[in-house]
């Protein structure tokens, strides 16, 4: 568990991201482990037998072993839990106790291995409280959480282990070592370091307190945040007059669940139920109570409200940076970044912030002339889009409902599967019922490339109560030489709404770049070739290249005549509408880029207090106006209802990293267009090999320079955005 604690980089990517859970191992069969096994001291006492627990078992069932979800109960988690952090304790104690010398192998390759059973543990442990959340598993989240950040400290907190470490990184020059060993000692050094390994031992004890104190929080703002989500806005007939027929149809299989009467409609407060209401709704006042309920979760004043935990959040991190010896949390957490300082970060934003909040302006005053024939004297947040809506269809001839005939969820899925097969020579086969799922919705798809196993893809596409809102991927199992080279077991989670028996999917243009943004992270984890497990995935500000990019090929000739079909008569979609895609290209871009960079800058400002000592909503309202932010919007995710940043550390003082990530994928797509073939091999070939392959394994801006011949230009993405370029 601790290397994934200490180098991880895509922990919790809420909305367009993934949760990257522990990587299972596998038995080790290489000359390196043998070696480091050997200079291991034996142990002192036989370790305990293995209790017969399903989840404390090896993994079976083809593909070098699957999570037996079938098998589980919640009842199994504790004793797991608890015996897998006493082994991981026993591997670790063995390495820090080795009479022998330190060596790469007895000590980093050691370390490498250590903890695997409790990998698998929480792997399956994180899907449960992702997925399938019931009191039951929040009450066990709100209990383990603590206990496992104290069983990663007790390890990064070691002085004889640290002194190892030390002892091999003062004398790296002298080791004979590769570039690919030298670059994880390194990284495992500089860990170590930033995470406390030099305090004395009153401090380590502190910060031990602090990190599990922060663990217990985050789960007391999911559960808070989760309740939340699964309320429900009640509406009538009248009042869902201009709603699509799919979204009432959603709406109406909600409200018969929870027993409403029939006629009534219930729009789950999550935003893939919201926003096509915000959108198509005509009813103003519905609009607004729909709005008001989304735009304040967290934020009302009852149980489920989390200003009070976001204010114990941001003081213990500023407390803890000061102690780490940080100015602040989000120097600290700015170290393993490409970025490497928050004044760089700032600076890509506000190249981009001012053209796009005067993009809004005009967005804005174009929406004017529509409200003013409903008798709307004011725009108000909850009327954006809605009338940005008409603004698109007068402008354009171009609908919402228009595009959606054409998404079915089904055909793009198969569309994103070509799209890898096209790109990297990746085959999808899809196996459900053959392998164990975690809940019956769940498919899954073996995946091979040149003939040879590589994966196994589960896919969980709908919302239900118990799974958190946005989109994720989450990877149980990732191959390593070191480890073993069973194939790699990664899912992709959407909120989609499920429809009635015999019903399609359609899905929103914003709905499909999502699925194939969610695909993008699972082509990057399953083309994963690297030496180590810490080395799969990448920094957090690189993390979401990959998947960023792969959103470019839903729009491509060849996906869209394919898998773009009219979901009653099969025909592909028309080039008159795909042109008049092609034309609105960047509309709307202010609102959509306005709606994220809020929320990144009060992101960063917020951590850049070195004291910590903020009201939330005080310090939201005061940086926005600070800003010039649009009266007439509100930022993607407020902060009582901010996952990214409350639910774990992963995304403090990151969530910048979509827009840094955007200016490489904008520039990494001009490389395709330059060659006029959006599937061009000798470019897709490189991107894998360089990019995605190498996982983290080596320097992800050197790699970037490697693929591109330089390093990446804003302009590129400017120009996507259809901001002006100077």
């Amino acid at each position: 568990m601790l290397k994934h604690a200490l180098f991880a980089s895509s922990a919790l990517l809420v909305l367009a991201g993934c949760t990257t859970t522990a990587i299972p191992g596998s038995p080790v069969t290489s000359s390196t482990v043998t070696t480091a096994e050997a200079e291991q001291p034996a142990a002192a006492t036989a370790a305990p037998a293995v209790p017969d627990n399903v989840l404390l078992a090896e993994w079976t069932g083809g593909f070098g072993g699957v999570p037996p979800w079938d098998k589980v109960k919640v009842t199994d988690f504790p004793e797991a839990l608890q015996f897998a952090i006493d082994e991981q304790r026993r591997e670790y104690r063995a390495i820090a106790d080795n009479p022998q010398a330190p060596t790469f192998a007895n000590t980093i390759e050691a370390m490498q291995q250590a903890g695997q059973r409790l990998d698998r543990v929480t792997s399956v442990f994180g899907v449960y409280t992702d997925n399938l959340s019931t009191p039951e598993v929040q009450a066990l989240d709100k209990e383990w959480s603590p206990k496992l950040s104290a069983a990663s400290d007790e390890i990064t907190l070691d002085p004889k282990l640290f002194s190892r470490i030390e002892t091999l990184y003062n004398n790296r020059a002298s080791l004979g070592l590769d570039a690919v060993q030298m670059r994880l000692l390194t990284r495992t050094y500089e860990s170590f370091v930033r995470n406390g390994a030099r305090l004395d031992p009153a401090q380590k004890q502190q910060l031990s307190g602090m990190n599990q104190q922060l663990a217990s929080l985050f789960s007391n703002f999911n559960a808070r945040l989760l309740a939340d989500e699964g309320t429900f806005i009640q509406a009538s007939e009248a009042e869902m007059r201009g709603v699509p027929a799919d979204v009432k149809a959603n709406a109406a299989n909600v409200a018969k669940d929870k027993g409403l009467p029939a006629g009534t409609y219930a729009i789950r407060n999550t935003r893939s139920a919201v926003e096509p209401v915000l959108t198509f709704a005509s009813n103003r006042a519905l609009r607004e109570k729909v709005f008001k309920a989304f735009a304040g979760r967290g934020d009302n004043g009852n149980a489920n409200d989390t200003n009070d935990l976001i204010r114990q959040i941001v003081k213990l991190r500023a407390d803890r940076a000061k102690l780490l010896g940080f100015e602040t949390h989000a120097h600290w957490r700015m170290q393993d970044t490409m970025a490497r300082t928050p004044e760089r970060a700032m600076d890509l934003m506000m190249k981009v912030w001012p053209a796009a909040v005067a993009r809004v302006k005009q967005e804005v005053a174009e929406q004017v002339p529509f409200a003013r024939r409903e008798g709307v004297r004011t725009i108000e947040a909850w009327d954006y889009r809605y009338f940005n809506e008409k603004v698109r269809k007068a402008k354009y001839d171009l609908s919402e409902e228009e595009i959606k005939p054409y998404f079915q969820l089904d055909n793009l899925v198969q569309g994103m599967f070509f799209t890898a097969n096209q790109l990297f020579g990746m085959e999808f086969k899809e196996n459900t019922g053959s392998v164990p799922v975690f809940h019956p919705d769940v498919r899954t798809f073996e995946v091979s490339r040149q003939g040879k196993p590589i994966g196994l893809f589960y896919l969980d596409t709908y919302g239900r109560e118990g799974k958190r809102s946005g989109a994720w991927m989450t990877s149980y199992r990732l191959p390593t030489d070191l480890t073993g080279r069973e194939p790699a077991l990664v899912s992709n989670n959407n909120n989609f709404n499920k429809p009635a028996p015999g019903q399609p999917v359609l899905i929103s243009l914003d709905d499909a770049s999502t699925l194939f943004h969610e695909f993008g992270h699972a082509v990057h984890y399953l083309l994963s070739d690297v030496r180590y497990p810490s080395f799969n995935g990448a920094q957090r500000d690189f993390v979401e290249y990959p998947s960023q990019v792969y959103e470019n090929w839903l729009l491509t000739e060849p996906v869209l005549s394919r898998f773009a079909k009219h979901y009653r008569t099969g025909q592909p979609m028309p080039k008159s509408l795909l042109d008049k895609i092609e034309k609105a290209d960047t509309f709307g871009q202010g609102f959509a880029t306005v709606e994220y960079l809020s929320s990144a800058l009060v992101d960063m400002k917020l951590h850049l207090d070195p004291t910590g000592n903020v009201d939330p909503d005080a310090f939201e309202r005061e940086t926005l106006a600070s800003l010039g932010m649009p009266r007439e919007m509100v930022m993607r995710h407020r902060l009582p209802q901010f996952g990214h940043l409350f639910s774990s550390d992963a995304y403090s003082a990151g969530y910048y990293s979509y827009l840094w990530s955007e200016t490489m994928d904008a520039d990494t797509w001009a490389a395709f267009e330059e060659t006029g073939n959006p599937f061009d091999p000798a470019i897709a070939e490189r991107f894998r090999s360089i990019v995605l392959a190498s996982g983290n394994q080596t320097d992800r801006a050197e790699a970037y320079r490697q693929f591109r011949g330089r390093d990446p230009d804003v302009t590129a993405l400017l120009k996507r955005r259809g901001f002006p370029v100077r």
